[in-house]
């Protein structure tokens, strides 16, 4: 059985020590759904310039986290593969004397909140003190030569991946006519197949699930293999103080460089 021809070039785009893993669970999806990948090679959905797999960059036996999240951003600068990485953002800092987030990280709600759990997390403003007089303060220490803070969305990128983090959405894909939902849960085969490799990791990593699509992902019968840590979608603004979530990123002092 082969795959479309679309899938079978973005498979270049992923780390060879995951490629014949990636084959075999796109092989899966094709035997459950004989339609759905086909159709999908012929529609518009995003991320484009087959960065579908890009997620996927880190080799297979370094991984020691899969971050789990929705769905691709709905806009084509933004999608670039991973979850939670606005590849539309630049600066994380305002330029401006008195700004503390830069514009793109504030009107990106979900990395907005992100940023304000690190900045808790390492300890560089209280909850007390979390106020944009505060952020200003930490905005222009950040953006100090010798502060050792990381500037651009890229350096965090580059943190996570440093880390070992599989950065992956629960759904591949994001179409402006398909509900996410379902998109999902035709990527449900697939991910169980990339889990069910992750199981043969010598060192297994950590599942780390944002959100109610992510959480759907806890009925899959490997998943009680791995070290499941939960939380809400970080849209919402409890993800701030989420005290589990703040204990698990302090360690790897993401905002340093």
């Amino acid at each position: 059985m082969s795959l479309p021809s679309f899938f079978e070039q973005a498979l270049g785009f992923a780390h060879p020590s995951w490629q014949a893993t990636l084959r075999h669970a796109l092989l899966l999806m094709q035997t459950k759904s004989p339609k759905y990948l086909a159709d999908l090679a012929q529609d518009d959905f995003l991320p484009d310039g087959q960065r579908i797999f890009a997620a996927f960059s880190v080799p297979l036996d370094q991984i020691r986290y899969v971050l789990v999240g929705e769905g691709p951003y709905p806009r084509a600068l933004s999608a670039n593969g991973y979850c939670f990485m606005d590849g539309a953002v630049d600066s994380l800092w305002s330029i401006e004397v008195k700004g503390g987030l830069s514009k793109t990280v504030n009107r990106a709600t979900s990395l907005r909140n992100f940023m304000k759990m690190l900045i808790l997390a390492e300890g560089l403003l209280s909850i007390e003190n979390l106020n944009a007089e505060s952020l200003s303060r930490v905005s222009n220490f950040a953006r100090t030569d010798g502060s050792g803070m990381i500037q651009t969305m890229s350096d965090l990128h580059r943190n996570f991946l440093s880390h070992g983090f599989l950065m992956l959405n629960a759904s591949l894909v994001f179409r402006a006519h398909v509900s996410p939902a379902i998109d999902a849960k035709a990527w449900d085969v697939f991910m169980e197949t990339i889990f069910s490799a992750l199981t043969q990791m010598p060192q297994k990593p950590a599942l780390i699930l944002w959100g109610k699509i992510a959480d759907r992902l806890s009925h899959m019968h490997c998943i009680n293999q791995f070290e499941i840590i939960k939380a809400e979608h970080p849209y919402n603004l409890s993800f701030i103080t989420n005290a589990r979530m703040q204990t698990l990123f302090r360690e790897f002092k993401l905002l340093r460089k």
